[in-house]
């Protein structure tokens, strides 16, 4: 949960997630659509996912106990060489070479490894193994970690209180805020397009789950058209799953990692009907413990529906 999100954001929900599911054999059996409800708001879906499908594994291939090594680690869903090093190191005592965020600031400071992100990782895991030590790498690993999360800060750098003050290379050079240097960010692109908010007599609204694989994969949503990159944002409700009286209700903007997406909301008020093939009905006071993303919360948010987070 804490990978690209904050302790802040996580705490509420990796508590309610140990409640559910107390241990790898729990998770295993649960079903991916409470997994995904209970993962809604955290963003990043494809980590549920992949959480899930590593429990599975575990148990299913390893009778219930994970790999202590790194290769062992990496070969479940969702762990990456960080990720194993990490747990291989923290968890089972191996050498590893653990680099985050905050260890790569560290190091690309202490040895001024001036190339820029992210041409520069190779050179960084290579100067971070020549201080790993053989004993105790957990240890030293999240030594460095809060390291760069207190001491060795993006701003402001304390190197006076720092322990690694004497050695450090950007430190003497004087550039040690500048680093570690970044690569010019690419222009995020803008993909529009319509969603769609039915609302029946009894309050329930129409909704879908998204394919398993790809962005916000095994979600729930609204019927909505293809994202479209840069065109313009509809003004008729071409595309609905069926003929009614539609309406604009607003507009919806979501900020995600690559690309910035806007909708324009359209809402139905209708009669009882059974729902069209691939959709399903939602008691509107189930809409906070279903598996909506924040992307279409505020999309009911925008067609007049309480649509609190889960």
């Amino acid at each position: 949960m804490l990978q690209q999100t904050t302790v802040q954001a996580v705490k509420d929900y990796y508590i309610r997630f140990l409640s559910l599911w107390p241990d790898v054999r729990a998770l295993a059996a649960a079903e991916d659509g409470a997994v995904m409800a209970a993962w809604a708001g955290l963003g990043y879906y494809s980590r549920a996912r992949n959480l899930l499908a590593c429990a599975r594994k575990v148990m299913d291939v390893h009778g219930g106990t994970f790999p202590d090594s790194e290769d062992g680690l990496r070969s479940l869903p969702g762990i990456g060489p960080y990720t194993a090093a990490a747990i291989a190191a923290i968890a089972f005592g191996r050498r590893a070479v653990v680099v985050d965020g905050n260890v790569e600031r560290v190091v690309s400071r202490y040895f001024a490894i001036t190339e820029p992100l992210p041409a520069s990782k190779p050179a960084i895991r290579a100067a971070t193994d020549t201080l790993t030590p053989e004993m105790r790498a957990g240890d030293f690993a999240q030594a460095m970690m809060d390291l760069g999360a207190t001491i060795c800060t993006p701003k402001r750098p304390a190197c006076v209180l720092c322990p690694l003050t004497e050695g450090c290379e950007a430190r003497r050079q004087g550039i040690a805020e500048t680093l570690p240097a970044k690569a010019p960010k690419m222009a995020r692109p803008v993909r529009r397009g319509a969603a769609f908010v039915a609302v029946d007599v009894h309050g329930r609204i129409l909704a879908r789950t998204r394919p398993p694989k790809g962005l916000l994969g095994g979600m729930t949503e609204v019927p909505g058209t293809d994202w479209g990159v840069d065109a313009p944002l509809p003004k008729s409700p071409n595309g609905a799953p069926f003929i009614a009286n539609w309406r604009l209700a607003g507009a919806m903007n979501h900020v995600f990692t690559h690309f910035e997406l806007n909708l324009a909301v359209f809402r139905a008020d209708i009669a009882r009907m059974p729902p069209p093939p691939g959709h399903f009905w939602i008691a509107r006071a189930d809409i906070a413990g279903a598996a909506f993303p924040t992307a279409y919360r505020k999309v009911l948010a925008a067609a007049g529906l309480d649509a609190p987070k889960a």
